[in-house]
């Protein structure tokens, strides 16, 4: 088939790269042009496992091809996926303009039927906004496609390559028929591709998110009730997700979620919730502990260092907000070394890829280190803010000789508490029971000061 994807962000460009690996002819068109040359040279502007190999060997073949000139692209393609950002407006609500506005445009260039794929999370309704702006510009015959993205970052590749579902949100028999010929060699071990309405199809996207962001903060919030009562949340965890009814999945605890995908989405779903009268209280809550959260650990440095952290430096490793991914959109990061910073701390910070994104918003205020032992020496704690891999199993001989003091704050809960004590560390976790080894756990909760501030 011929596809166009209009927007080659995250979702767009993996979206291009998969369909063009399965054969298809797909021409990705940006309206910046930076990005568009540096993409004709096989420069890949973010970072996710498996996707440089597979851009360069489908713009090798001819079958992936980045353009800037949206009519060519709509002349090219059945298909036509807006995978376009829908930012946060200042309401909390989703903002279409790039989505609408493409939408209009498009309709001047169709020159036969076409199957018009809204791929990017928007509210429910949309779908109906584009067809009518759409109604308006042209005579010529389309369907317009709700299909959204379950991408995670860091597997996104293989998210795509072996979706668990397909969700196509249709009422044409047409429409549904080509996109069920699209997606055929992705679901070939059986996992379904699920035909609704649009508006229920636009709800899913919001839904899943929603529950997940409600599955992290729900054990978030848990972990701080364990550190009050000397419970240990990752015990904890492993009860509550031997029980199938509940599963493994989005069970850890740390510094709340972050990203491009679950902060906006359920700042979004509880605006749409607000228009049509019927406050999601639940969601409302999961958004108020998420903001908290991050500033748990901070509150737990605070009490360690008896409230003064002035000229104290403190070793970060992880700026990104998970693994496998250069994103901080959102990263817990973001927020802790600002808070620190503030209180006059200096940071010393590595993160295998996410430095440079970091060093383009907060510049030079804080060290940048390309080797994890470099960020901690003379450091006076090391403070785990990312989960990466590598960060699991360090040299912990090496780490207590190189701090001033032998302090870790696992914002992850990636070490466990009486090796770590074993060692002669002080540790503190998120609801690990008693935090550094033996300090008062109902002495750590976020203050009034710093919950205002989210």
């Amino acid at each position: 088939m011929n596809v166009t994807i209009v927007g080659t962000g995250y979702v767009g460009l993996v979206m291009g790269a998969v369909l063009a690996d399965s054969g298809n002819t797909v021409m990705c068109i940006d309206n910046n042009l930076a990005k568009v040359e540096s993409l004709q040279n096989g420069k890949i502007p973010i970072y996710e496992p498996g996707l440089e190999e597979i851009v360069k060997r489908n713009t090798k073949e001819g079958r992936l091809v980045f353009s800037s000139d949206l009519k060519t692209g709509v002349e090219h393609a059945l298909i036509i996926m807006l995978c376009l950002p829908t930012p946060q407006d200042e309401d909390g609500s989703a903002d279409l303009r790039y989505v609408l506005d493409c939408s209009a445009e498009i309709a001047g260039y169709l020159n036969s039927y076409k199957v018009i794929v809204s791929k990017s999370t928007v509210p429910v309704g949309t779908v109906d906004r584009i067809k009518n702006i759409m109604k308006d510009k042209t005579s010529r015959q389309f369907d317009v496609v709700s299909n959204p993205e379950f991408l995670k970052e860091g597997a996104a590749v293989s998210d795509s390559l072996k979706p668990d579902r397909i969700v196509v949100g249709t009422s044409s028999e047409k429409a549904a028929k080509i996109m069920k010929d699209l997606y055929a060699p992705f679901v070939r071990t059986g996992n379904p591709i699920i035909i609704m309405d649009e508006r229920s199809s636009e709800m899913t996207k919001y839904a899943a998110n929603g529950f997940l962001a409600t599955k992290i903060t729900y054990m978030n919030d848990l972990a701080n009730l364990c550190d009050r009562v000397g419970a240990d949340i990752e015990l904890v965890r492993k009860g509550m997700g031997s029980d199938p009814r509940i599963g493994p999945q989005f069970l850890f605890a740390g510094l709340g979620y972050g990203g491009s995908c679950f902060p906006k989405d359920v700042k979004a779903l509880i605006n749409t919730a607000k228009e049509y009268e019927h406050p999601l209280a639940i969601l409302n809550a999961v958004d108020s502990v998420n903001a908290n959260q991050r500033y748990i650990i901070i509150n737990k440095i605070l009490h360690h260092f008896n409230n003064d952290i002035k000229g104290k430096t403190f070793a970060l490793w992880g700026l990104s907000f998970k693994p496998m991914t250069d994103d901080i959109r959102e990263a817990p990061a973001l927020t802790i070394l600002k808070e620190l910073l503030a209180r006059g701390a200096n940071i010393k910070a590595h993160d295998p890829i996410a430095m440079e994104n970091v060093k383009n918003i907060i510049g030079d205020s804080i060290t940048y280190h390309d080797k994890a032992y470099d960020a901690i020496k003379d450091a006076d704690a090391l403070l785990i803010i990312t989960e990466w891999n590598e960060f699991r199993n360090p040299d912990f001989d090496k780490i207590k000789n190189m701090l001033k003091k032998p302090i870790i704050f696992d914002g992850r809960n990636i070490y466990d508490p009486k090796e770590m004590k074993d060692l002669g560390f002080v540790y503190y976790g998120v609801g690990r029971g008693v935090d550094g080894n033996g300090g008062d756990p109902t002495q750590v909760s976020v203050d009034v000061e710093l919950k205002n501030k989210s």
